[in-house]
């Protein structure tokens, strides 16, 4: 079998909410895992982007995002932390204005405020748009 006929590599499609505060990003550890990502997951059938991605931040930092302020930031194709080799993410990230403040909720066992120096704690999606933001002069 050559790399012409091979499957396709499995995409994940997901979403997740980007929030700065002094110059550091809001990134969440999963209970059971080492690595920090991005609060999101996917989209429920029927839900639009700006739906899930509200719906995801509720659940798991128990903010609520201001449905007119959410809007696109990046879309991210990276390797898939914790999937089978070779499986990717497509991550598409949304700012938003809020309201709350960020705390771990449900299967969320740590917040942490990270900045470029802080890569290595970082899935690879986020260790993308952590490099996105620096270069935008949004983080240190």
């Amino acid at each position: 079998m050559n790399a012409s006929s091979a499957a396709p590599a499995p995409v994940i499609d997901a979403l997740a909410w980007v929030r700065l505060n002094d110059r550091r990003l809001l990134c969440v550890r999963t209970r059971g895992r080492e690595l920090f990502y991005l609060p999101g997951g996917k989209r429920e059938p029927g839900e639009s982007d700006a739906e899930a991605v509200a719906r995801e931040a509720a659940e798991e930092v128990g903010v609520a995002l201001r449905p007119a302020t959410i809007t696109p930031y990046a879309v991210i194709d990276e390797a898939a932390d914790g999937y089978p080799e070779g499986t990717r993410v497509r991550l598409a990230c949304f700012t938003a204005e809020h309201d709350g403040e960020p705390a771990a909720r449900s299967e969320i066992a740590e917040l942490a405020w990270l900045g470029s120096a802080d890569r290595p704690r970082c899935a690879p999606a986020v260790r993308r748009l952590l490099d996105l933001l620096r270069d935008d002069g949004r983080i240190d």
